[in-house]
């Protein structure tokens, strides 16, 4: 199971999907590669100063302040996300 937790300041993402070998598993592959280009747009796009955690089944990017591109970013990742979730149900979002 993949948990999603976004709430004001903070997207955090952790597990795995379990729907395919480690290294096969395209739910993870996309929920990463979603997420991590998230986060490479907030940094190099949008320009926000973010903390940042990244590691095995874990991605946590939080901020103080969120401007109008980060936020278009932001929502658009979560449009993704939940796209993922429809059709692969191993997507929890808190």
């Amino acid at each position: 199971m993949i948990t999603v937790l976004a709430v004001p300041g903070r997207i955090q993402v952790s597990g795995h999907a379990n729907t395919a070998p480690i290294g096969a598993d395209i739910v993870c592959a996309a929920v990463s590669a979603l997420t991590l280009t998230l986060l490479g747009g907030m940094k190099e796009v949008a320009h926000m100063e973010l903390y940042e955690s990244v590691g095995p089944g874990n991605i946590c990017i939080e901020w103080q302040a969120i401007n109008d591109t980060g936020k278009a970013l932001a929502d658009t990742w979560l449009l993704g996300m939940r796209g993922i979730a429809a059709e692969y149900p191993v997507i929890e979002f808190l």
